[in-house]
């Protein structure tokens, strides 16, 4: 039997060759994907290559794909344990790319971002954050193109090209609102690609946005009957012939007529998390992959004008347990944490323990708002979910945690990009 090292060896090796053999065959088609840290997506892959192309590396893989699933399952778990963070991590992708039986394995051995704090696939930017500490990010705006990018590390002083590119938006003015458009790339945000996440929408005053996404809120992890319905004197829209979106967020700022000092204040309403989640024992929806909108779930219907959703937490979830209440099925809501006023420096201050080094009035922390009966703990509703501040021109770091997923906490750090004159 080989030894384990050269098994990885040559698993890289089958990688990177299928890797290039579908670059060329998205070069064909005019398919750019700039840039070596953007997270492919699972569902878009290039056209197929030639039939002789093929059937080398069918023939070139056939060994690995019929290696016996106990020796397979050691070899994914050595090489999944060894790979902790990116670019390195890119092995653990390369794995899942061989064949079918190494993809069904390396989904089974990969875990969750609360399980293990590690972003792997793309699946893992829906999933919520680790609960011990946060994922450290960082966020760079282009002024010029409007576009903004979401990239894992601490900072881009220190990570220099070993940057990950997670997600990208583009901000886009309208006539009565605002919308960033987000992708897991930074070159198309058409909602008909399969790269399109979902969008923020802002209103004519730039004080309420709206979080969609562009997948069903329907998953294995989700309650079946926890639904997105709109308001019973609207119409059904047509079926969706594009991706369609799905209020799964609300952010408001409140308004600051007389111009009182002091940092924005915001609230945001989590429509998808109970506040459950939060409590003692409690989970958050977890999806485990991207479902085909196209195909499934047509009976769901997209709120495409932002209405706000009638959420519920039913009996075939893990809220409905016998010790539940009507408020632990209630969604999260989160808010600014208090700042205090620095006399010496004549302005608000908050701790962001070393992350934030600019003031800002964008800059912000978010707790749990809870209420004394939904019995959530003192120390859950002081810990920091999310914080985004300014380092330096055009670039601001994003920590986020448990219960939010890197595309909420990444939406709700869009919405300060916008421009305020009525909160400020």
């Amino acid at each position: 039997m080989m030894p384990f090292r050269t098994i990885v060896y040559e698993l890289k090796d089958i990688g990177e060759g299928i890797g290039n053999m579908y670059r060329k065959g998205a070069e064909s088609k005019h398919m750019h994907w700039h840039g070596k840290s953007h997270i492919a997506p699972e569902c878009s892959l290039p056209p197929p290559p030639s039939p002789s192309s093929f059937s080398t590396v069918v023939s070139e893989q056939s060994r690995w794909a019929n290696l016996p699933p106990e020796l397979l399952l050691d070899i994914v778990q050595r090489v999944e344990a060894s790979e902790t963070s990116w670019p390195a991590r890119r092995v653990v992708v390369a794995c899942a790319s061989v064949c079918r039986s190494w993809r069904e394995i390396t989904y089974s051995v990969v875990k969750t971002p609360e399980q293990c704090s590690w972003l792997t696939f793309p699946i893992s930017l829906k999933q919520p954050g680790p609960r011990d500490a946060p994922i450290q990010c960082f966020i760079k705006r282009e002024r010029v193109t409007s576009t903004y990018r979401l990239y894992l590390g601490l900072s881009p002083a220190l990570t220099c090209d070993m940057s990950k590119l997670l997600l990208a938006a583009k901000k886009i003015r309208r006539a009565t609102c605002t919308e960033f458009l987000l992708s897991l790339v930074p070159d198309d945000f058409s909602r008909d690609s399969n790269t399109y996440i979902g969008k923020l929408r802002s209103n004519f005053l730039g004080t309420k946005f709206t979080i969609m996404d562009g997948e069903p809120p329907h998953d294995s992890a989700v309650p079946l009957n926890c639904k997105l319905q709109q308001r019973d004197h609207l119409k059904p829209l047509l079926p969706r012939v594009a991706a369609a979106n799905y209020n799964v967020g609300t952010i408001s700022y409140e308004l600051n007529v007389l111009r009182t000092r002091g940092p924005r204040r915001m609230c945001c309403t989590m429509h998808l998390i109970p506040i459950s989640a939060i409590q003692e024992g409690g989970t958050a929806p977890t999806p485990s992959k991207f479902t085909n909108c196209y195909n499934e779930h047509a009976s769901t219907t997209p709120i495409s004008k932002g209405k706000k959703p009638r959420v519920e937490f039913g009996s075939a979830g893990t809220d409905d347990s016998p010790g539940s209440t009507p408020s632990a099925r209630e969604p999260l809501i989160l808010k600014n944490k208090a700042p205090r006023w620095h006399e010496q420096l004549q302005c608000w201050c908050l701790n962001f323990k070393g992350r934030v080094t600019v003031a800002s009035v964008k800059n912000f922390q978010l707790v749990a708002a809870a209420e004394p009966s939904q019995n959530v703990a003192v120390a859950e509703q002081e810990k920091v979910i999310l914080q985004f501040g300014k380092i330096g021109k055009d670039i601001f770091t994003m920590d986020y945690r448990y219960p939010l997923s890197a595309f909420q906490a990444f939406a709700i750090c869009l919405s300060s990009f916008d421009t305020k004159p009525a909160c400020e």
